[in-house]
């Protein structure tokens, strides 16, 4: 045998042993290809593949840099390149080596592909988009390069187009388990939760160690009020990764749900010493009476709660939470308005349920969320002049506008002490001018963080407080504002004015 043909026999045994992943083998007969040929590209660029395929990164970025230093118009070397930098996370040097690897072979699917996961991580999703319908352009049945422009748009919540994604996904490859996955995750996000559920089973079906998807499985039976069979569902990802923060923090939820708070209390601990966001813990801990309230809700936790609830607010709360709040404040506001429009700001705006029945009584009308995606959701209404995306706090402080009238419905649920607001929002009012709001009534204490994670405040509280920052209480009306569990929820509905 000719050292040619040994040299080819070597190389056909490698591969062959490469893609039944006896990695330790193939790695052997490259190196003795080397010895025999230092030059040879195929064993010097397959020996860097299986350096990363077995977690050796820097060691590829090597192998695979001499590979192309033999032959530089390979364009799968190139492309295993940007992988390794991806690894070492120099996400702008692999998008380099990703467009060169095009610019060698167009079309390329799995540079476009790669190229498209490097611009996402970069967070540049509308070229990420392109990359990846690129990718499948040039191979249509990429049930990969389809699972990943769903995951981009799922990020830019365009959730229909997602879901359309992982199902072509799935019909190039039914058995694709991180699609399947994803897909729960949007059906989730579309409040289809059964649909999500079942996507769920049949991830678990496939690869029942998954602890993500039984820690998913547990959001969707919590928010099916399952709350037994979800403690259970993390229970399942607990035993898979004992440090899972986001199993012990669901569990915890549920169990508190259940009102076996004395576990939920050390869920809550178990989650923050597994590395759940301590502020939103604390928070949590305080509304069960563990630790004392902080002034006001997490601004990560409001924002998270509102972007996932944006798309289905104002049909969740009309019509399951029988919410009246916009309506029952407006109607105590009226016979307080002047004759003449009014510069309005709505402070916690969310979807715009006041201000369109703010529009008619303004010069004009601003809006005020710290959630985007309820931000989205108020902009279609066409009802305000401006948006600004911001937490009320700061908004008011920064604020060189003096309106005639502020509003803020079922806002200070999330704020505790009202005493910086009320003095904030004196300085941006114009004298004479009127401040309407809601809360949750607290029957005896001033403040009061309840276990649905909401303030309620006192009659008295409001009184002194409006009275210390140079407001007069025009009107305050106690009436029904929303159900919880089919239970009705007082709250106190005010008009004031800054002297």
């Amino acid at each position: 045998m000719t050292t040619a043909d040994l040299i080819t026999s070597l190389l056909q045994q490698a591969v062959g042993l490469q893609q039944q992943g006896h990695f330790g083998q193939a790695e052997d007969l490259y190196l003795k290809v080397l010895h025999a040929q230092p030059d040879n590209f195929d064993a010097m660029h397959l020996l860097g593949v299986i350096a990363r395929q077995t977690g050796r990164p820097a060691l590829a970025l090597e192998l695979v840099s001499r590979a192309i230093g033999i032959n530089p118009l390979q364009a799968n070397a190139h492309c295993n390149l940007g992988a390794a930098l991806q690894d070492l996370d120099r996400p702008l040097d692999a998008l380099a080596c990703y467009d060169e690897a095009i610019r060698l072979q167009q079309g390329y699917a799995v540079a476009l592909n790669n190229r498209g996961n490097t611009l996402r991580r970069l967070s540049r999703h509308e070229e990420a988009l392109a990359s990846y319908r690129q990718a499948i352009e040039a191979r249509p049945s990429y049930a990969e390069a389809h699972n990943n422009l769903g995951a981009v748009l799922h990020t830019l919540r365009r959730h229909d187009e997602a879901l359309l994604s992982y199902q072509r996904a799935l019909q190039w490859n039914p058995a694709f388990a991180d699609a399947l996955n994803n897909l729960g995750i949007t059906l989730h996000a579309l409040h289809d939760f059964d649909s999500a559920l079942a996507s769920y089973d049949r991830v678990l079906q496939l690869q029942p160690g998954r602890a993500d998807a039984w820690c998913n499985r547990g959001m969707a039976l919590q928010k099916l009020r399952h709350f037994q069979h979800a403690v259970s569902s993390y229970d399942r990802a607990l035993n898979i990764d004992a440090r899972f923060a986001g199993a012990h923090l669901g569990r915890a939820n549920s169990l508190r749900s259940l009102e076996r708070n004395e576990e939920a209390v050390a869920g809550y601990l178990q989650a923050m010493e597994c590395g759940a966001d301590a502020e939103q813990v604390n928070y949590a801990l305080a509304a069960l009476g563990v630790v004392a309230a902080p002034a006001a809700s997490p601004g990560a936790y409001v924002r998270e709660l509102f972007d996932q609830y944006a798309g289905h607010f104002d049909s969740h709360l009309q019509q399951n939470l029988q919410y009246r709040t916009p309506a029952l404040l407006m109607d105590l506001l009226r016979p307080h308005l002047p004759a003449a429009a009014l510069d309005i700001v709505d402070l916690g705006c969310g979807t715009g349920l006041c201000g369109a029945l703010l529009k008619a009584y303004a010069g004009r009308l601003d809006g005020v969320d710290i959630s985007p995606a309820m931000l989205e959701q108020a902009k279609q209404k066409k009802c305000y002049d401006s948006l600004a995306c911001v937490d009320i706090g700061e908004f008011l402080r920064r604020c060189e506008c003096r309106y005639g009238l502020a509003v803020a419905a079922d806002v200070f649920v999330y704020i505790g002490d009202l005493s910086d607001t009320f003095a904030a929002a004196g300085k941006v009012l114009k004298e004479g001018g009127l401040f309407a709001f809601s809360v949750e009534e607290s029957e005896q204490e001033d403040i009061v963080l309840r276990a649905s994670r909401r303030f309620a405040h006192s009659p008295a509280y409001l009184q002194k407080t409006a009275e210390a920052h140079g407001f007069v209480i025009d009107e305050m009306a106690r009436e029904v504002i929303r159900q919880d569990n089919g239970a009705d929820v007082h709250g106190c509905l005010v008009v004031m004015h800054r002297l």
